[in-house]
């Protein structure tokens, strides 16, 4: 699939369902930089996949390069949000492997905001870690004392959909370096973390905030507690 292609193909779907009335309240929400053309998340993914119907990749780095190329050459918010849906079609499941971490480094460090980095850490970061929990426990043990914000917000997130499957272990690890920061996103983050925890279970999230009393911010020890009390 040709990049260029695809990236006016998806320009011309984002504008079928955009309503530019909407555009400026998103771009104030979201504090961006960069304009939204006013696509909400519904007709969003229905002009992704409309854009990306038939596409195929003959190999996970082409699947790579065109994944960025959407990502670097966006002109809109939406543009990059219509990339990080591309990485997730479950078509391209097979070229979920270790090479595209950088891909998702950076988009996590240049997109460097919350709807970007959040999808990406929990969905894909997540299924890396599925896949490949040795090398991806290395990698967000890594990350989680990066000099970048986002990088360390998203070693704490990547385990927001696993449940029972959680590794409490690297979770706490994660966390760990965070403990002392007065970052917002830092701090949600590691109540964000927990709290979603706490529905598998909430006895060991009691235990984790009681043990870590003194270190843990009042945002995240509420955060964490929100739905047990």
């Amino acid at each position: 699939m040709n990049a260029a292609r695809l990236a006016r193909d998806l320009r011309r779907a984002l504008a079928a369902v955009a309503e530019p009335g909407r555009a400026a309240a998103m771009r104030a929400y979201m504090k961006s930089a960069m304009p939204f053309l006013g696509v909400s998340a519904a007709p969003l993914r229905r002009a992704c996949r409309d854009a990306f119907a038939g596409v195929d990749f003959p190999t996970a780095a082409a699947f790579r390069r065109t994944a960025l190329s959407l990502w670097r050459g966006a002109r809109y918010r939406e543009e990059r949000y219509c990339a990080i849906e591309l990485t997730g079609r479950r078509a391209f499941g097979p070229f979920q492997d270790m090479a595209a971490l950088p891909m998702y480094e950076e988009m996590v460090v240049t997109g460097a905001w919350w709807d970007y980095v959040d999808a990406i850490a929990s969905h894909r970061l997540g299924t890396l870690l599925r896949l490949f929990p040795s090398e991806m426990r290395e990698g967000m043990l890594a990350w989680s004392r990066s000099d970048d914000l986002w990088k360390r917000r998203s070693a704490i997130l990547c385990q927001l959909t696993f449940k029972k499957d959680t590794d409490l272990g690297l979770l706490y690890a994660v966390i760990e370096p965070a403990l002392s920061s007065k970052e917002f996103f830092l701090r949600k983050a590691i109540g964000w973390a927990l709290r979603q925890h706490a529905w598998t279970d909430p006895k060991e999230v009691r235990r984790y905030v009681r043990e870590h009393e003194s270190e843990l911010s009042p945002l995240s020890k509420r955060e964490a507690l929100k739905n047990i009390g």
